[in-house]
C-alpha cells in the first residue's frame, strides 16, 4: 500500500472510530445515563471483549476506496475512546455525556474534512524531499 492510500485509510479509520464513539456517548446521554465509574468500567470491559473477538483475516475488502477490514479491526477502540472522557468527568450529567459525544463526533468530522490537508502536506514534504535529493545529487 502506498503512503497516500495509507493516509486515506488511516484517516477514515480514525473518523469512523470517533463517530462510533460519539454514537455511544450520545446514546448514553439520550437514555438518561450520566457518567459514572460502572459505565466507564463497562465500556473498558466492552473494549477488551471486542479486542478479543476482532477478526484476524480479511473478510470485507474495500468499498468506495475504504478498507473495511482495517475499520472493522480497529472498531474495538471505540468504547475506549468513549470511556476516556467519561473517566475524566465522572460526574457528567446525561446532557454533558451527550455533549461529550457531540465533541467526539465533531472531532471525527474535522478529521474527515482535513484529509485533503493531510494529503497536501504529504505531497509538499515529498516534493521538498525530492528536490533536496536532486540538489544534493542523489
Amino acid at each position: 500500500m502506498d503512503t497516500e492510500a495509507a493516509i486515506r485509510n488511516g484517516t477514515m479509520q480514525v473518523t469512523i472510530l470517533l463517530l462510533v464513539a460519539a454514537a455511544l456517548a450520545i446514546g448514553f446521554g439520550v437514555a438518561g445515563v450520566g457518567a459514572s465509574l460502572p459505565i466507564a468500567v463497562g465500556l473498558l470491559v466492552l473494549t477488551a471483549v471486542l479486542y478479543a473477538v476482532r477478526p484476524d483475516e480479511d473478510r470485507f475488502g474495500s468499498v468506495a476506496g475504504v478498507d473495511l477490514d482495517g475499520v472493522v479491526q480497529s472498531l474495538w477502540l471505540a468504547p475506549l475512546v468513549t470511556a476516556l472522557p467519561l473517566l475524566v468527568r465522572l460526574s457528567a450529567t446525561p446532557g454533558e455525556v451527550q455533549a461529550i459525544g457531540g465533541l467526539l463526533g465533531l472531532a471525527g468530522m474535522a478529521n474527515y474534512f482535513l484529509r485533503p490537508v493531510y494529503l497536501l502536506g504529504y505531497d509538499l514534504v515529498s516534493a521538498v524531499r525530492e528536490s533536496v535529493g536532486r540538489a544534493n545529487g542523489r
